[in-house]
């Protein structure tokens, strides 16, 4: 019996070893996502300390949505003292090009950049870069270097492109309210109101974008108006409605078809009475009327015909029955009469 216990208490503290080091190993799994942004951020700098050079040298964040327009500026210089300014434009994807101006001999030179790409106005009158209708692809580095009598300036912009999303609100067929914010970059914020229990997902897309998908839960709502708010850095937007809950739909489908049904049937009964009257009213005219018909006239005028001879023989004989009468009457009357 003592044995027993013993391989009894051996097995179960066996099972809670077995537990802790699975929980142990889950754990350290769950931990690595949480680095990424730690090694994103790191190569973001990276990035930045190999793009602009030398580190002495102004760095900017910049941001611009998409179809709009972007000015870049430069360190100021004097114009006297000015030998060249170069744009150098290092997008995350696509080729590098630059613009350059050399003020002694007032030319300019530009190597495969977009036509979206200029100075603004005139290189020799200012040292600005306009970028013209900003796309997706325009994310990256631009750098601007002005060498002179006085020493070389540098300024280093690092442009994000904020896409606006889509944003769009609809019912579903269960009566759910769904908002869905598409390809937006960043992924934009969703939030309802009145705050109710929802469900979001996310979708990324190979350019960067994120489709933001939110559903707000009939039974939550029941049945009133929500706002769907969609916060993003491009801009915030708010849409409203109201959905029927499936049930309540699913109630007045079938409430329709048993209107259409019983409809329908009642049509069918009227036609069958209909039908069924003149069918009964058409048998008792054709017996109404079978003692007018023309072979009974007929049948009364053959036996009126039948009986005419007879009838002039009988007039006839009683003409000279009355005849014969009238001289016997004659011949017995007395004289003195």
């Amino acid at each position: 019996m003592h044995l027993v216990g013993k391989w009894c208490c051996a097995f179960l503290l066996l099972t809670i070893i077995t537990s802790m080091v699975m929980l142990g190993s889950q754990a350290g799994n769950t931990t690595e996502p949480k680095t990424q942004p730690k090694e994103e951020n790191n190569s973001n700098l990276q990035e930045k300390q190999e793009v602009c050079r030398p580190q002495s040298i102004t760095y900017e964040n910049i941001s611009g949505s998409t179809g709009s327009k972007l000015l870049l500026t430069c360190p100021s210089s004097s114009w006297e003292n000015l030998i060249i300014v170069t744009w150098k434009i290092r997008p995350r994807k696509g080729a590098h090009c630059s613009l350059a101006y050399r003020e002694d001999t007032r030319t300019g030179n530009r190597t495969t950049c977009s036509e979206r790409l200029d100075w603004k106005p005139e290189p020799e009158q200012n040292f600005t870069l306009q970028l013209s209708s900003v796309e997706l692809t325009d994310e990256g580095f631009y750098i601007c270097e002005i060498v002179s009598s006085d020493g070389n300036f540098h300024r280093c912009y690092h442009l994000t492109v904020l896409v606006p999303p889509e944003v769009t609100v609809n019912c579903d067929g269960s009566g759910n309210v769904v908002c869905k914010a598409a390809a937006g970059k960043p992924a934009a914020q969703i939030s309802w109101v009145p705050e109710v229990c929802h469900s979001t997902k996310d979708e990324s897309h190979p350019n960067g974008t994120v489709t933001v998908l939110s559903t707000c839960i009939a039974n939550a709502t029941a049945d009133s108006q929500v706002t769907c708010s969609v916060s993003h850095p491009a801009g915030n937007q708010s849409l409203s409605i109201g959905c029927h809950s499936g049930n309540e739909a699913d109630n007045t489908w079938v409430l329709c078809v048993a209107t259409l049904a019983g409809l329908m049937i009642g049509i069918l009964f009227l036609l069958a009475f209909i039908y069924c009257y003149k069918l009964h009213h058409g048998r008792i005219c054709q017996k109404t009327k079978t003692p007018e018909t023309a072979p009974t006239e007929n049948v009364q005028d053959d036996h009126e015909l039948e009986l005419e001879p007879y009838t002039i023989f009988v007039q006839k004989e009683n003409v000279i029955y009355n005849s014969v009468s009238d001289l016997t009457m004659r011949d017995n009357v007395p004289v003195h009469l």
